[in-house]
């Protein structure tokens, strides 16, 4: 997810690991705190040409045994692929992945945070191979008890970012998987280069560390932002969640030594997942 604005750096967008917002890198020394590890941060993006935040997951830099067996991917169409070089945050198997992805209807599932419930509703047919991970994360309980370890407050990159049990932002589950990309979003008004998108305020999507790297980081759009259409949209926030989502919001950034009024950081009021809950239709 990247977002430009006006022509200065951007802020970095979560990356790597998790696929989450990557592209959003706009400001060199924001971009590695927001992607998902400093290292695989590529948030900044060296230059004014950059996108200015991106929402990414960062890749951490774990030592892998190169004599090891080649990674698992499952044997169904969303083919999750383990990420050996970047183990798992918190221990998690690979998702079910049937020869038919449920891809109609849709599923709640409720956030319980320290600052009040945010629900969520997911849309199989938007992007089936996420929603069936981010229900099987959720039934192992992976996201229980995990912060949301980025806010950003961009005029045109306004988002919480959240999945990573380790709270780095270079955690994930230990598995990756491809894109499953929006193709209608409109043109960011804000943008004169016509490349970014409007992500609307209540949409819920994916981080990302580049092309199909999606794990377990995700983002909610608090107000309505712009980025490249490179971020996975599974599903949109409701009423009670965007009220939540703007008292977070409103706490603003937390200031550092570096920098007494960040934009793009921890959230200045400290954000708990107490618990993430799936509820069926009999609820």
């Amino acid at each position: 997810m990247s977002s430009e604005p006006e022509t200065r750096p951007a802020p970095a967008a979560p990356r790597r690991p998790v696929r989450a917002l990557t592209r959003l890198a706009g400001v060199t020394v924001l971009a590695g705190a927001l992607v998902v590890g400093a290292s695989a941060t590529a948030l900044a993006a060296p230059g004014p040409s950059a996108d200015a935040v991106r929402l990414s997951t960062a890749p951490q830099s774990a030592a892998v045994d190169t004599a090891a067996r080649p990674p698992h991917t499952t044997h169904g169409p969303c083919a999750y692929t383990e990420t050996p070089d970047e183990p798992a945050a918190r221990p998690v198997p690979l998702p079910p992945d049937p020869r038919r992805t449920p891809s109609r209807g849709t599923v709640r599932v409720t956030l319980a945070t320290n600052h009040g419930p945010i629900g969520l509703t997911l849309d199989r047919a938007a992007a089936p191979c996420t929603v069936q991970s981010f229900l099987h994360l959720v039934g192992k309980r992976f996201y229980d008890r995990t912060p949301c370890h980025r806010l950003t407050a961009y005029p045109t990159l306004s988002v919480l970012q959240c999945g990573d049990p380790s709270g780095t932002g270079e955690g994930g589950p230990g598995y990756r998987y491809r894109d499953e990309l929006p193709t209608d979003l409109p043109p960011a008004p804000t943008d004169p280069t016509g490349e970014r998108r409007v992500y609307a305020r209540g949409v819920l999507a994916m981080a990302n560390a580049g092309p199909d790297t999606n794990g377990s980081q995700f983002f909610l759009v608090y107000a309505n932002s712009a980025l490249r259409p490179n971020y996975t949209i599974f599903g949109e926030v409701d009423a009670p969640g965007l009220a939540t989502l703007d008292r977070i919001a409103a706490g603003g950034v937390a200031p550092t030594a570096e920098d007494p009024a960040p934009v793009d950081g921890a959230p200045a009021l400290p954000v708990t997942i107490r618990k993430a809950t799936r509820w069926h239709h009999h609820h």
